[in-house]
């Protein structure tokens, strides 16, 4: 948190113009279903020559089967990576291209390094297999995606490709709610910019803003279009203190800080946002005692935690309620892709609850510090409770370093003042993982006082095989002994159910 930009009150508007809230592209099947039948449409946006690109690929891009091939420019995000032995983080250079269609579209990648042995599109659950001709590969979108196109292997020098769905409502560059932003780099004088109640920052695609975007202390307003926030003094952008802001399918490059923070926020919708991190404390998106948020579609992959869900930090003060995450592909680099509960109140005690996650893709998870890991860590300190969590159906992917799922009461004393309260209530339904052998998944319980209660999982499976109390085992084996798992005796009546047993369940 950056505590001279907690104190900054006056509006740096910057002399724009541009577009009111709700310009963000709709869910997939959403999209689908409006553009069935309509005119095939392809949109491209200029990558500002001041900005740097990558060499690593040549994409083309056309509307299929048979339009005018386009070629789209490339950006160059930089990615971290933490070195186990030394603690010190290397920086790697990839490749982003972004565009809009509707109907269909055929994507031509060429490696131009040449070489190309072996390629993957990712996420796996999409079942993307591309046509592969030495060192250039196509494949067909029917609906937006945002995919990796990684080849042979190389989880850095790759090619992250946003393919949203076409602005329904774009805005005209006069319109008097909007503060617009065209093709080419913008910076204000101060490297911030303060957004009015009922207005929305429009950047439009080919365009750049150098400046973390602030929502402080109002209400109806926005951040929307295709552009990119790069390089920002603090995050990307910071809601605090005000209710009803969206922020759509923007780009945030390398900020230095989150992508996007959220304190004492409510009625917050993000949508189709897409982040790439390389710096130290690089999140995503961070979450302080907000409420009724709603994160949807959106593309992290950050040097720290993806998704963090916290209660009071710094100036933040009050419960966390009514999150969801959902249709959203994670990337952590470093840390967790999901976090919940490291920070809180220990003088006046809190509650995250009602917290859902729904239908996630976890590519990847890297962390060498044992207290830092969980594809989904639930981590309550600081006399937080964590109660009434959902996680459905999240499919995660061969990931580096790290444990599929992580349940601790803790004292971390590098954060904490006290140790969590508990964790009750929580039901994981259709996890599955597919790829090397885990690592030990733990459920740890602080004393009996501070324990973790009532957690079920529902078909959770594991390369293939479904975890459940009722699967056949050696009678003295426990069925945590085969995800791997350990619960501590301070895990109280933790469940594993098939999907048959859960409903048969439910009914009686």
């Amino acid at each position: 948190m950056n505590a001279s930009l907690s104190r900054r009150t006056a509006l740096q508007a910057a002399g724009a113009t541009a577009l009111a809230a709700g310009l963000t592209g709709v869910t997939s099947t959403a999209a689908r279903a409006a553009d069935a039948g309509a005119e095939p449409k392809l949109v491209t946006y200029p990558r500002p020559t001041a900005m740097p690109t990558n060499t690593s690929f040549k994409v083309r891009v056309r509307t299929a089967p048979d339009g005018v091939w386009q070629t789209l420019d490339i950006w160059r995000p930089q990615l971290g990576e933490i070195n186990p032995t030394t603690g010190s983080g290397k920086v790697y250079s990839s490749s982003l291209a972004y565009f809009d269609f509707q109907g269909s579209v055929e994507i031509e990648v060429t490696c131009l390094k040449g070489g190309t042995s072996k390629v993957r599109v990712r996420p796996d659950s999409y079942g993307i297999k591309p046509e592969l001709l030495g060192d250039t590969l196509r494949f067909t979108l029917d609906r937006p995606r945002n995919v990796v196109v990684q080849i042979n292997d190389d989880v850095f020098d790759c090619l992250h490709l946003f393919a949203r769905a076409t602005e329904k409502r774009k805005p005209q560059p006069d319109d008097p709610n909007v503060l617009y932003y065209g093709p080419g780099v913008h910076t204000t004088a101060d490297g911030y910019l303060f957004v009015p109640s009922g207005k929305t920052v429009y950047l439009d695609g080919g365009a750049v803003l150098k400046a973390t975007v602030v929502f402080r202390n109002v209400e109806h307003a926005g951040l929307a279009g295709r552009g990119v926030l790069a390089g920002t003094v603090a995050g990307g952008a910071l809601v605090e203190n005000s209710r009803n802001i969206s922020i759509g399918a923007v780009t945030v490059l390398n900020p230095n800080g989150y992508a996007v923070q959220l304190g004492e926020a409510t009625g917050v919708t993000i949508k189709g946002l897409g982040s790439l991190s390389s710096k130290g404390w690089g999140d995503g998106i961070d979450v302080f005692c907000s409420s009724n948020v709603v994160i949807d579609g959106v593309f992290m992959r950050n040097s720290d935690d993806c998704i963090a869900i916290y209660t009071h930090r710094w100036e933040y003060y009050g419960d966390t309620t009514d999150i969801t995450v959902r249709n959203s592909t994670l990337w952590a680099d470093v840390a967790h892709p999901i976090n919940v509960g490291t920070h809180g109140n220990t003088d006046h005690p809190e509650v995250l609850r009602n917290l859902t996650f729904k239908n996630l893709d976890i590519c990847d998870h890297r962390e060498p510090q044992m207290g830092y890991q969980g594809c989904i860590a639930l981590n309550a300190g600081d006399s937080n409770l964590i109660k009434n969590v959902k996680v459905d159906g999240v499919r995660v992917e061969d990931f580096r370093w790290g444990q599929l799922i992580h349940m601790r009461i803790m004292y971390n004393t590098k954060y904490n003042t006290s140790v969590g309260r508990g964790i009750q209530n929580v039901h994981v339904k259709d996890l599955s993982y597919t790829g090397k052998p885990l690592a030990t998944c733990l459920l740890l319980g602080y004393d009996a006082k501070h324990a973790i209660r009532d957690v079920t999982f529902e078909n959770l499976v594991v390369n293939g095989t479904v975890i459940a109390d009722s699967m056949k085992k050696p009678t003295w084996y426990l069925t945590t002994d085969t995800v791997p798992m350990h619960a501590n005796e301070h895990v109280v009546n933790l469940k594993f159910l098939t999907t048959a047993e859960a409903e048969a369940a439910a009914a009686s």
